[in-house]
């Protein structure tokens, strides 16, 4: 096994713009001369860096939905063809030819329309490396207003696999899994893509920054602890919408490392303070050792596989958006009905 070199990743804290306002052929042109701006962000950021601590930056985590904001005011039809984004369009040509430039690897998180279900956008967390190739692209599973691939469930899998649902990209600075926004509170998902191999963590999230401990960030920590992995979580610095104040999302974005301790923080604003230096070699180290500290190691996932089967269903079920064996795209009002449901299963069941 190749052992990467020390490199620093930087989460870059920037602004979101909302495209909602626009029409398609404004959203476009917007979102591509963003990433121009983007791009060189992220060079100064690098120089600054490199200068600093000695290290290239050879990692770069963009926030949740940067391109975009949040899809909130128009049908899910509506937002795939204003701002949905082709596995093959020019947005990820851009951010392509963007960290070929840059030598670095690209982290990112964006709406993206699939072939294999017309009209549907799924939220995308999203690997580029320095070749320009898009080698990890991950679909977020649990959101409260948006498809989730568990929703049209075995279509996706025939289409995609279960390596495509718990996708981690082995790459010259380490094996990389995506936890999107919220899901960095469900531990589920960070241990199947640590148990599939994953040393780093890139999280975009759009959030609540405060001083106070913030479920997010306790549960960044804990990620990376029980894990032992490195978390690289970029927030927002706020969200460009007339609707909102502008900080709302803002502040907070974290380089966390494998024992959960938090190596950078940043406060709030457009900002790349939060940066550090990765020692993969480290890591796998510490994941080899036999000792109470190796939580990776002591886990034992059989003894809970039975009890997750046998509640499984009064929650979520799988293939919601699916009638007549075909995707259906559903309207907003569809989610606060699926989860009414789950509520009263969980009821009847006497789980709550």
């Amino acid at each position: 096994m190749t052992m990467p070199d020390n490199y620093a990743a930087v989460a870059m804290q920037l602004t979101a713009r909302s495209l909602e306002a626009m029409d398609g052929e404004q959203s476009r042109k917007a979102m591509l001369a963003h990433v121009g701006e983007v791009e060189r962000r992220i060079r100064g950021a690098s120089i600054f860096i490199a200068q600093y601590g000695g290290d290239p930056v050879k990692l770069a985590v963009l926030p949740e939905y940067l391109f975009t904001s949040y899809p909130g005011r128009i049908s899910i039809p509506d937002f795939a063809a204003k701002v949905g984004w082709d596995a093959d369009g020019p947005e990820y040509d851009a951010l392509g030819a963007m960290a070929e430039r840059l030598g670095m690897f690209i982290a990112g998180n964006a709406y993206e329309r699939d072939t294999a279900f017309p009209d549907f956008y799924f939220q995308t967390s999203f690997l580029i490396a320095p070749s320009g190739e898009t080698v990890l692209r991950y679909r977020r599973l649990l959101s409260m207003f948006a498809p989730s691939p568990h929703d049209v469930w075995e279509q996706y899998l025939d289409t995609y696999g279960l390596d495509g649902v718990f996708p981690v990209a082995d790459t010259a600075i380490g094996r990389i899994g995506a936890i999107a926004s919220e899901e960095i509170l469900y531990p589920e998902i960070a241990r199947v893509l640590a148990m599939r191999g994953a040393e780093v963590f890139v999280h975009s999230s759009s959030e609540i920054g405060s001083p106070l401990g913030t479920a997010k960030d306790i549960a960044k920590q804990a990620r990376a602890f029980e894990n032992m992995a490195y978390v690289v979580s970029a927030n927002t610095a706020g969200i460009d919408d007339p609707l909102l104040p502008l900080a709302s999302a803002d502040g907070n974005s974290r380089v966390i490392d494998y024992r959960g301790k938090v190596m950078a923080q940043s406060l709030s604003g457009e900002t790349f303070t939060a940066f550090a230096n990765i020692e993969i070699a480290g890591l796998r180290k510490s994941r080899r050792t036999p000792a109470m500290v190796n939580s990776l190691a002591r886990q034992r996932p059989a003894l809970f596989a039975e009890a997750y089967a046998a509640s499984a269903e009064a929650f979520h079920q799988a293939n919601g958006m699916m009638q007549g064996g075909e995707p259906n795209v559903p309207d907003r009002d569809y989610f606060k009905r699926a989860q009414e449901a789950v509520i009263a299963r969980l009821d009847k069941a006497g789980i709550i």
